[in-house]
């Protein structure tokens, strides 16, 4: 870095910080900030005026106490923005500079760090061991390996912190060569060293060189963490049984042990064993409880989800944003608006962060129970949507038959730049097929390979459902014989559908000519479409096929399933 590219660093850096963070006249952005200021005010440290010299806080101590207690709050925004008010008294505090830096590692804001980097050089501690490494461990974390190993390269002193900042770096990076050769280099190793090296192959995917890295662990530095990345591993990557194994040959456990047991079954879809796991736990925290909650929810068992929502209440446990996006999810699947209000009450009364995650869950919440007007308030009110919530609102819309609000949303997001998912486009076309907008929906499904979206068997099916509604028959069957893929059961049911609403009987024989050639037993009963051909052959009169139908079905043991309804017992009133 040379000297002119130091002083514009510095210069730049103390104006433009403080217009970057908070987003300079962006209002969006600025309220952004407003919002993450105010969304938890009960563990929100004292802000605003305490950012600007001669307005509260005069000494460099306490400039040092708001950045520590800010950073050790998770804030790291406004780290950087008290440290942009600390700097334009022109002072240069070197206890600050590695947790400033560690800030912009957070944040993954290379353009920051960078300007920090320029800061150290110019007032000649870039040569500090705490700096050096903090400096290598951000640029690895925002993913520029390149300068991280170069600032690694130039330091005049390393300590195996800066060791480990730097393998860490490699193994993020998908570097699992690099980070070797530099494991064996190393004189001296610590238990950090050997988690790192089995936690970043197995998050990689190589759980097999994670466990060779398992098994040559020194004795004296194998610990409960070293055990604990190695069952974590073996679960994010779906092999349970290794999973198990380790797991029952652990000395000891800690709670994030029995969580990523339970975590990883759940997402194997084996909940009953999750709950097994999680039953045998001799004392459980609220991170335990969330990864059953979650798990339950994932899984669509909702009911069994919020009965473990109750229980975890009355065992002490205060809900954080992860039990309250899961509660959500849950009450989103049942359709318990009343519940789902109950869930916001409680995040407005015990002043539970905000967070993208508890936004997009009310969103989907009040969407999905019909309460599009509460959904669309908070919608409204967040200052970044991300893709899931712009589908909350799209799907939420064509649900409840608001066909040309779903439309109008998709407009919306693609104005905003958000990319639409495959998610998306069958919302959009969900919407047009129950509007009947065909010519929208062709267009919109045209779309899909400008966004290098595949298109998928179920968005055939909307366009089929889209033809078969608007009683262009002929059309939808042309476009099944010409899909790329093999027709399914519901692609068939949906034109078999159409068939009955318009009664088109020589339809419905050919699509029944065609299930026939995937499969002989169609008229064995145990056939879903049987009950709708039956209701087809009736409905057009032709009474000896209906009756020959259905007794087909009654010899074969067809039973109808039994319709349901489900309720939340109680006082639901707030």
């Amino acid at each position: 870095m040379t000297v002119c590219s130091v002083e514009e660093e510095t210069s730049k850096f103390v104006s433009k910080l403080s217009g970057d963070i908070t987003g300079g006249s962006d209002p969006k952005t600025q309220l952004e900030h407003q919002n993450h200021k105010t969304q938890n005010p009960s563990k929100s440290l004292k802000q605003g005026s305490d950012f600007y010299p001669g307005k509260g806080i005069s000494s460099l101590s306490k400039w040092s106490h708001l950045i520590r207690s800010y950073l050790a709050q998770g804030a790291s925004r406004e780290a950087l923005l008290a440290y942009s008010g600390f700097r334009r008294r022109g002072v240069y505090l070197l206890g600050l500079a590695p947790l400033v830096i560690k800030a912009c590692a957070a944040l993954s804001t290379v353009k920051h760090g960078k300007a920090l980097h320029a800061e150290s050089v110019k007032n000649g501690v870039d040569f500090d061991v705490m700096i050096g490494t903090s400096l290598v461990s951000m640029y690895a974390k925002c993913g520029d390996v390149v300068d991280s190993r170069k600032v690694f390269d130039y330091m005049p002193e390393r300590n195996v912190v800066t060791w480990n900042a730097l393998i860490c770096g490699y193994l993020k990076n998908g570097d699992g060569k690099s980070a070797v050769l530099l494991f064996e280099k190393m004189s001296i190793r610590t238990a950090v060293t050997w988690i790192e090296m089995i936690d970043g192959f197995a998050k990689g995917g190589d759980t097999g060189t994670a466990r060779r890295f398992f098994d040559d662990v020194p004795s004296e530095l194998s610990n409960v963490v070293t055990w604990t990345v190695m069952v974590d591993g073996y679960a994010s990557n779906g092999e349970m049984e290794a999973a198990r194994e380790v797991f029952e040959g652990m000395p000891e456990r800690n709670f994030f042990a029995w969580s990523s047991m339970i975590s990883g079954y759940c997402k194997e879809g084996d909940v009953k064993e999750a709950r097994a796991i999680f039953d045998r736990i001799p004392v459980r925290n609220l991170v335990n409880w969330n990864s059953l909650i979650s798990g339950y929810a994932q899984n669509g068992f909702s009911e069994e989800a919020l009965e473990a929502f109750g229980k975890m209440q009355a065992e002490g446990f205060e809900p954080d944003e992860v039990t309250i996006a899961s509660v959500l999810s849950a009450c989103s699947q049942l359709g318990l608006l009343d519940a789902g209000k109950k869930v916001h009450h409680m995040i407005n009364r015990m002043g539970i962060k905000l967070n993208q995650f508890v936004l997009n869950g009310l969103v989907d919440m009040y969407a999905k129970c019909g309460d599009l007007a509460n959904a669309r308030l908070i919608f409204e009110g967040m200052p970044h949507r991300k893709c899931a919530c712009w589908n909350s609102m799209i799907s939420g819309f064509a649900l409840h038959g608001q066909s040309r609000e779903a439309l109008e949303f998709f407009g919306r997001m693609e104005d905003s730049h958000e990319r639409p998912d495959e998610i998306t486009f069958l919302s959009v076309l969900s919407a047009c097929a129950h509007g009947g907008f065909v010519s929208a929906g062709f267009e919109i499904f045209s779309r899909m390979e400008k966004y290098g979206l595949i298109t998928g068997i179920k968005h055939y099916g909307c366009l089929i459902d889209l033809l078969g509604r608007a009683g262009r028959l002929k059309e939808a069957y042309d476009l099944i014989k010409r899909m790329p893929m093999k027709p399914n059961d519901a692609v068939w049911g949906a034109l078999l559908g159409a068939c009955r609403v318009h009664l088109d009987m020589e339809m419905a024989d050919r699509v029944v000519e065609e299930i026939a050639k995937v499969d002989p037993n169609i008229s064995s009963g145990y056939d879903s479409h049987c009950v709708l051909l039956s209701n087809i052959y009736a409905a057009s009169d032709r009474w000896e096929k209906a009756e020959k139908m259905r007794m087909k079905m009654v010899n074969k043991g067809f039973q109808k399933t039994p319709g349901c309804s489900s309720i939340m017992p109680g006082n639901t009133n707030e």
